[in-house]
């Protein structure tokens, strides 16, 4: 081969580099890591945001505070309504419960207020505990961990989650979402 050749070669894969590296969100460039405490809010936020095709999220308990509009856990509720408003596929499984009826309360006025905006939720069955907390974004992202979508696991409590950005990791997570979500109910009550 030439060098003028293989300098057409290299300029040819510098390009084609350049347009892939590109096009991925800055989400991509996420590295996996540990999300210690309160890092969790802003970090969960952010990615939301940043969301372009899909967010699918498991919780165990997603609180939304009527009294108090700017609780972390309302704030995150809304980046997901705004999320689907901007054209994102935002599907969200929510626990229900047959001896925990304030938990079901709670979660149930959520998922209201998330299907009132147009985003899809389901609720897994009363008979089994879904205690997973798991948040999956356009397919490369996956946080998972001891978060709920409360005040004090939001503001107060030692929580530990972590973001991965493994695709084969992330593929799994989000195949098991994908199985709770045929199992899940909706509810209308």
């Amino acid at each position: 081969m030439t060098l003028k050749k293989l300098r057409i070669l290299l300029l040819i894969c510098l390009t084609f580099s350049i347009l892939v590296v590109s096009s991925f969100s800055r989400l991509t460039a996420l590295k996996s890591r540990i999300i210690k405490d309160q890092e969790y809010f802003p970090v969960v936020k952010e990615v939301i945001k940043e969301a372009r095709r899909s967010i699918k999220i498991i919780a165990f308990e997603m609180a939304y505070y009527p009294d108090y509009p700017l609780s972390p856990s309302n704030i995150l509720i809304q980046e997901l309504i705004a999320a689907g408003k901007r054209g994102v596929d935002v599907k969200v499984i929510l626990e229900v419960s047959e001896w925990n009826e304030r938990l079901t309360r709670k979660n149930t006025l959520s998922g209201k207020i998330l299907g009132k905006n147009g985003i899809k939720v389901v609720f897994d069955s009363p008979k089994i505990t879904c205690h997973a907390k798991l948040v999956i974004v356009d397919s490369s992202i996956a946080i998972l961990g001891s978060n709920n979508w409360t005040y004090y696991s939001l503001t107060q409590n030692r929580e530990i989650s972590v973001l991965l950005t493994h695709p084969l990791l992330v593929k799994d997570l989000e195949d098991y979402f994908d199985l709770l979500w045929k199992e899940g109910k909706k509810r209308s009550d």
